[in-house]
């Protein structure tokens, strides 16, 4: 294992969106109007968007930047199709 600096940002991203969704949950049982429970999803969609897009980046900033080795193209490749 190898220390990653984002992961404890990332991390408190995603507990947000996951505090979020939960609202949400609670919208829905609550029978709240369609379009704010719409728009609360869009910001929890947003929220896991950057959380993933920091950790992509993240990853590449310290995993995939050795200096030593080639850059690994395939997982470069993988890496995009996500972003």
């Amino acid at each position: 294992m190898h220390e990653h600096p984002g992961h404890p940002d990332i991390l408190a991203r995603l507990r947000r969106a996951e505090g979020h969704l939960r609202s949400v949950c609670a919208m829905l049982e609550a029978e709240a109007p369609c379009l704010e429970i719409a728009r609360q999803l869009q910001a929890v969609e947003r929220a896991v968007g950057n959380a993933k897009r920091a950790l992509i980046h993240n990853h590449m900033d310290h995993c995939l930047s050795d200096p030593v080795k080639p850059p690994p193209v395939e997982e470069f490749k993988a890496l995009a199709k996500l972003l």
